[in-house]
């Protein structure tokens, strides 16, 4: 008799034992699926902090909702911008740049560096003079453009820019040459459409 009540009770005991191992299983299973959540969020979380410091110090995109730079650039093209060229380098004649809008707070602006600090611009006959040259601009949606602008030396610390469809441009002619402090960054390429692809 004892040594069946012996056996009797090894047997609960395994069976203790088995249910104990399939409760831990289970635990580990949850503990195992909530770490993989927490990696998913640790990973999400890095990846927008890497984007945002990505966009704040190197590459931005921005999109073009102005027809001021045609054909250059149409409405609804996505292009991205340098933020680290202007930390190497001044701003240049031909440069495209995006900066904020010098008379509507909160707007972005586009468009192409004309003239920078020490140069002479005016505007004569629908051209366009730079230091007393004329300036051919092969890049402009129409060939001879409206208004007239007696000659304006440029600023230190200051950029002459237009758009490169003149005729519809709000720009250096009307609220003058802009700071370079102002400046977003410089347009290196456009990356949409697909069948726009180029470099600026």
């Amino acid at each position: 008799m004892s040594a069946g009540r012996d056996e009797v009770s090894r047997d609960r005991k395994r069976t203790a034992q088995s249910g104990d191992s399939r409760r831990m299983t289970e635990g580990e299973k949850k503990s195992g699926a909530l770490r993989a959540v927490v990696e998913i969020v640790v990973i999400i979380a890095a990846a927008f902090v890497i984007a945002m410091l990505v966009q704040a110090f190197i590459v931005k995109p921005f999109t073009i909702h102005q027809v001021s730079m045609e054909p250059t650039l149409l409405e609804g093209d996505r292009i991205l911008l340098s933020r680290l060229t202007y930390h190497f380098r001044d701003p240049e004649s031909g440069d495209i740049v995006v900066f904020h809008s010098p008379v509507t707070e909160g707007e972005d602006l586009v468009k192409r560096v004309i003239a920078v600090a020490g140069d002479r611009v005016a505007i004569r006959d629908g051209s366009l003079y730079i230091n007393g040259e004329r300036r051919d601009e092969p890049y402009l949606m129409e060939q001879g453009f409206r208004g007239e602008m007696d000659e304006l030396v440029i600023p230190e610390g200051r950029v002459f820019v237009m758009g490169d469809n003149r005729n519809n441009s709000g720009d250096s002619r009307y609220f003058g040459p802009i700071d370079t402090e102002s400046i977003i960054g410089c347009a290196f390429c456009v990356y949409w459409p697909v069948g726009r692809w180029k470099g600026l």
